[in-house]
């Protein structure tokens, strides 16, 4: 087979990648390890920032979204025995986040790219890379060979992409936090309107939603915690611990449908790409799941690498493409910033003294008393 792009992975960043690409007329080919039902149910992100809904909806994927999606104005930090409200629609007007799952932006785009003949593969294997520094590199997998002039590697951290580079071509910048986040699905109405992080002696704890009628939580556990040890029952009572801090607030509870525990990590690669191929999302950076940027990085690598593509594939002009790295790399490590301050500001260390715990209170009370430095947060949760 022949094709322009071939790209590795169907998550946001492959599928809205072929998507875009086809809005200006130039093919692609998905080639996903993964069943299509697999894609379509795992648990992801689910804080869209302004620049990703706008994205989706200009692109013609949106429609669900814009009536499915839940938009916040603002978040709330809970710490110290009481709630402080970030208020978007007053610190940064005109921006907000939307609440709508990973996986209902991935059903959204297959749904799209198939609706218009695109070529989207599930549970394909073997996927090898080859000639990434010629310009026709190709990919070759089970029972077949994929032609193509540019690969796009958007098959997240454990994929095949990144570590086809040669040794020593790219630099990794990489962090690992002393704890994880387990994450639970229940089938039970939000106990709030907005999301809520809360600090707590015990740990962090985060009160989210996916819909009316779902909502998500994540608590901070120790590092490679054994899912065994959390059950329900432990589950609801840890989370009512961290989170029924406030006077008038209650925990509803409710059906547990999904648990899994995440580690805890910062990870960039440098440069972003290396020949013909490209890295977008999870393949170049990880950032922890505190600032909600996973995802919305994705979609910003693939806006400057559709970008990229259009004027080489139209004009034979490579500025854009040798230039996407960088381009991508600022925004990258903004979010990189932004994560981990978010996440050293409201969970615990067991290094922590008692000196380290009071400045931590510290920084949270100038967040939420000083209005410059809730628009630093404002601004950058909602997307710069």
């Amino acid at each position: 087979m022949r094709t322009q792009v071939g790209i590795i992975g169907a998550g946001p960043a492959g599928l809205l990648l072929s998507h875009l690409l086809h809005l200006r007329g130039i093919e692609s080919v998905v080639l996903e390890l993964r069943s299509r039902e697999h894609v379509e149910r795992r648990v992801r992100a689910g804080v869209l920032e302004q620049g990703t809904v706008d994205t989706l909806v200009a692109s013609g994927v949106g429609d669900r979204l814009l009536r499915e999606g839940l938009v916040h104005q603002g978040i709330e930090l809970r710490y110290g025995g009481a709630g402080h409200r970030i208020a978007f629609d007053r610190l940064v007007p005109g921006r907000s986040v939307t609440v709508y799952g990973q996986q209902e932006v991935v059903k959204d785009l297959i749904a799209a790219r198939l609706a218009v003949g695109g070529d989207v593969r599930f549970e394909v294997r073997d996927v090898a890379l080859h000639g990434l520094d010629t310009a026709s590199p190709s990919i070759t997998f089970e029972g077949g060979r994929l032609d193509c002039d540019v690969i796009a590697g958007c098959d997240g951290f454990h994929g095949v992409s990144r570590p086809s580079v040669p040794a020593g071509a790219l630099t990794e910048f990489s962090r690992d936090y002393p704890f994880a986040w387990l994450g639970v699905l229940a089938q039970v109405k939000p106990s709030a309107s907005e999301l809520i992080y809360a600090r707590t002696e015990r740990g962090f704890a985060l009160h989210s939603m996916r819909s009316p009628e779902i909502s998500r939580f994540y608590l901070q556990v120790p590092a490679g915690e054994p899912l065994e040890s959390w059950p329900d029952e432990r589950v609801w009572a840890e989370l009512k611990t961290r989170l029924e801090t406030v006077p008038g607030f209650t925990l509803a509870t409710g059906e547990i449908l999904e648990k899994s525990v995440t580690p805890m990590r910062s990870f960039v690669v440098e440069p972003m790409r290396y020949g013909r191929l490209f890295l977008a999302g999870d393949a170049a950076h990880i950032v922890p799941p505190t600032g909600a940027k996973g995802m919305n990085l994705a979609v910003s690598d693939v806006r400057v690498l559709t970008e990229a593509l259009a004027a080489f594939f139209g004009e034979g002009e490579t500025g854009l493409l040798d230039g996407y790295s960088d381009a991508c790399l600022r925004r990258v490590w903004r979010a990189q910033h932004f994560s981990w301050w978010m996440t050293t500001l409201l969970h615990t260390f067991e290094s922590d003294d008692a000196y380290g715990t009071r400045l931590q209170t510290s920084h949270l009370d100038y967040v939420t008393s000083s209005e410059a430095a809730a628009t630093t947060l404002a601004e950058n949760y909602v997307g710069m």
